[in-house]
């Protein structure tokens, strides 16, 4: 259900702009900006009626502490995907753009469609989401400079120092990312998660932390997450070509995948099968490997939702199918009767 009067907050280092909207008169009641400490959100929690809702964008930790004393209060806070909103908010064809327009446009849109609600990290999953967003801004250096020395021929030397310190840094990083994961009790899920052919400490922690800080509903709204669910755009006679949405977390989505291109390399991996299967279709390899990619987000989020451990022989199998009602002395006589009556009618009906 969708709120009928929201404040939409957009959030800087130094200030909150906020705009207060109803949803029945559609109407910004008024515009204010507020300082981001603890005047300021004293101040703008005081000012929004009790039963309006706050709507923002995830900022990061700017964010956290009007988010935090909202929630304490008892007020719900609304999580608008950066994404949508910014399209959204292209959408109204506002002539310019700035913080007071983005908070008007913010508390508009989470009238428009059902939101998440805004959760908050906990201390183990900030510490490990800081960790490897390092790990992936190390990644993508060495990537780049590996690329550079094999360019630049006469600047090689100068670059190959740099790659073996950054090498060596990652190696630190990513043990510290384990024991940071081994330390914390809310992480035992990565460890399970391991378990899955081809999946890694990094990966399973990357995963284990996504899943713990938020609560998807199904296995295809986790996929959706990571982007690896596919579109397909339609009109006429027109068939569009499906595709990746790509709409998620870009680095969970790579994460994965690298894991679909190691559990081809796992003897016992029953991935294998899948991705023969998709190939034997005719789909060339990148397509097959996003097929693995989304099986195995798909079987990551089933683990935690669950709370269970791998199990290779429940990966394929299909969901039993519901028995037929034969025996009619099962049903109560209220649905008994009803039954009866339903079939009767059926078979004098035409056909």
């Amino acid at each position: 259900m969708t709120p009928m009067i929201t404040v939409g907050i957009d959030i800087s280092k130094d200030k909150l702009d906020c705009s207060l909207f109803e949803a029945l008169t559609q109407r910004t009641v008024w515009t204010r900006c507020f300082t981001n400490d603890r005047p300021g959100i004293a101040a703008l929690l005081s000012r929004a009626p009790g039963e309006a809702v706050f709507v923002t964008e995830p900022t990061g930790r700017y964010g956290r502490a009007v988010i935090q004393a909202a929630q304490e209060q008892g007020r719900t806070v609304l999580l608008a995907p950066s994404r949508q909103a910014r399209f959204y908010l292209r959408s109204l064809s506002l002539r310019s753009k700035n913080d007071p327009l983005d908070s008007r446009g913010l508390a508009r849109f989470a009238t428009t469609k059902e939101l998440l609600p805004y959760t908050l990290k906990s201390q183990p999953v900030e510490e490990l989401d800081q960790l490897l967003s390092v790990r992936k801004a190390l990644s993508r250096s060495i990537t780049r400079f590996n690329l550079q020395a094999k360019e630049l021929l006469y600047a090689a030397d100068q670059l190959g120092p740099i790659i073996t310190d950054l090498k060596a840094r990652l190696r630190d990083l990513d043990k510290r990312i384990a024991q940071a994961q081994r330390n914390s009790p809310s992480f035992d899920l990565a460890q399970r998660l391991q378990q899955i052919p081809g999946v890694g400490a990094v990966t399973a922690t990357a995963v284990a932390s996504r899943l713990t800080a938020i609560r998807f509903v199904s296995a295809d709204a986790f996929v959706a997450y990571t982007g690896l669910d596919i579109t397909v755009s339609q009109s006429g006679q027109s068939r569009g070509q499906g595709h990746l949405s790509k709409h998620g977390d870009a680095e969970l989505r790579r994460l994965l995948y690298c894991c679909a291109q190691s559990t081809l390399r796992c003897k016992q991996s029953p991935f294998k099968d899948l991705y023969d299967r998709q190939r034997a279709k005719g789909l060339a390899s990148t397509k097959a490997l996003c097929v693995v990619s989304r099986k195995l987000a798909k079987v990551c989020w089933s683990m935690a939702a669950h709370g269970t451990s791998y199990d290779q022989a429940r990966i394929f199998a299909q969901p039993p199918a519901e028995p037929l009602l034969q025996p009619q002395q099962q049903l109560p006589s209220g649905r008994r009767d009803a039954l009866i009556t339903t079939t009767a009618r059926r078979s004098a009906s035409p056909t």
